[in-house]
């Protein structure tokens, strides 16, 4: 078995296999305690809680 390719992939081939490899924004939604976004299921950075709940200390 070899490792080797077949036949030469096109640039145009090899690029359009790439072009999914996108960035996209983060998913934010507001802190249900001070309103500030956040990422959801996450710790709120600005306020320390989640679900209601502080977790970490304000500082």
């Amino acid at each position: 078995m070899s490792i080797c390719p077949k036949n030469k992939s096109s640039k145009a081939r090899r690029d359009s296999r790439r072009a999914n490899w996108k960035m996209k924004a983060p998913n934010l939604v507001k802190c249900s305690k001070c309103g500030e976004l956040m990422i959801p299921h996450r710790v709120c950075k600005a306020c320390g809680s989640y679900n209601k709940k502080e977790i970490l200390s304000a500082e």
